[in-house]
């Protein structure tokens, strides 16, 4: 029998049935869910330690490999955002004293400044106004870029494959193999790119790649992808001190993961319902192909890009060859609040676009093409949002 009253009565809103709007996600992420990703996340709950759950991580991690195209054994899954991955990889691989060089050039790479001071690594920015990209030789040359390899000699370069706050490709040939001549570990941030746009791990030298489950992939977000080089493993294996997080300690997670050929032991419960969408989301896109998925985004894009620019919008970044395929920015029409816009599209036609994030914030609006919703009907869709919208939201008097 309770010995106190209840101080605190039930929430009237829970005793209400849980209501979800229908909505087109044609922002930079999340996005919606096929039906095969959505049946997966109502299955029976099995243990998390239970050799059918071992299996269905064994095959997440062959997905993983197929679609970072890597043989790396240390392949595994964090549970949690891109963000987590982002961390997990700089808490291992960073010590305190550490040189490590940023390239930040939108929100991502400011995130990566961020986490390394946290750990107290020595964090050198390579900073670019948003729209902007790196290229080999100014990343090595002190006289280009001063921050650069030769200057810092860092153990590790963070670039950001896609980058979703700007909408910029940044491009990877050649970098892999410039960090290794400076004996420096390449690390890639590929959460808006992988699977809209082509990424060969282990052919382009990145030493530790990750992404997220809910862009391209179309799982729901709270999981995301990783893996590590055999370079990446040495440097973390032979680290002085203990990574700062016992959660994202690489060791007992390679080992969770049957990365070490070790018994399994148990390190933190992991979401086991959100794993069976993923693993889905990997089999659909191993169904459809990489090369194949690659091509949808490509032609998608090409389409929403020729559909915007007849309504008199601006591109925000001007070289097509540096744009991201699965999310497209554009600039804010003059005269316009990117707010009336976003929340036009949203209220009238039930479409989801964003404006922008960090630095790009009130530059440009976003707008997302992520795996199943990379098609021509929905740019149809969300073009004419966008005339309705620019017809009816009230201009600035200049």
């Amino acid at each position: 029998m309770a010995s106190h009253k209840l101080l605190v009565t039930p929430p009237k809103a829970l005793l209400k049935p849980l209501s979800i709007p229908n909505q087109l996600l044609l922002g930079p992420g999340p996005s919606n869910l096929p039906p095969r990703i959505m049946a997966a996340g109502g299955l029976q709950m099995i243990g998390s330690m239970s050799k059918d759950m071992y299996q269905i991580m064994d095959e997440i991690k062959e997905g993983i490999q197929y679609v970072f195209q890597t043989r790396n054994p240390l392949t595994l899954v964090i549970s949690g955002s891109g963000h987590c991955a982002l961390e997990a990889a700089l808490v291992n691989v960073l010590e305190p004293g550490d040189s490590f060089l940023v390239g930040a050039n939108g929100i991502w790479g400011q995130r990566a400044v961020d986490i390394g001071e946290r750990i107290g690594a020595r964090v050198h920015p390579m900073t670019k106004d948003p729209g902007g990209h790196y290229t080999l030789q100014e990343v090595e040359e002190p006289s280009l870029l001063p921050q650069g390899l030769a200057q810092h000699k860092p153990v590790l370069l963070f670039l950001t494959h896609g980058e979703s706050s700007t909408g910029v490709l940044q491009p990877l040939d050649g970098f892999g193999e410039l960090c290794h001549r400076y004996k420096c570990l390449l690390l890639v941030d590929s959460v808006a790119s992988l699977g809209g746009t082509p990424l060969y791990m282990d052919r382009q030298g990145i030493d530790i790649l990750y992404s997220g489950s809910q862009k391209a992939l179309n799982a729901p977000p709270g999981t995301s992808l990783i893996s590590f080089s055999d370079k990446a493993k040495k440097k973390m294996y032979s680290r002085k001190t203990k990574p700062f997080s016992f959660y994202l300690d690489i060791k007992w997670l390679a080992n969770f993961w049957g990365c070490d050929d070790q018994p399994r032991m148990y390190h933190h419960t992991i979401p086991v319902i959100s794993l069976y969408s993923l693993r889905e989301s990997l089999a659909l896109i191993a169904e459809q192909g990489l090369e194949n998925s690659w091509r949808q985004h490509r032609e998608a894009a090409a389409y929403l890009h020729g559909r915007l620019q007849a309504l008199g919008l601006q591109l925000f970044v001007k070289d097509p060859a540096l744009r991201l395929p699965t999310v497209t920015t554009v600039a804010v029409p003059a005269g316009y609040d990117w707010r009336d816009i976003v929340s036009y599209v949203i209220d009238h036609f039930d479409i989801e676009i964003m404006g922008g994030l960090g630095p790009s914030t009130g530059k440009v609006l976003r707008i997302g093409l992520l795996g199943c919703n990379a098609t021509r009907e929905n740019v149809d869709r969300v073009t004419e949002a966008l005339r309705a919208a620019l017809q009816h939201c009230p201009k600035k008097k200049l």
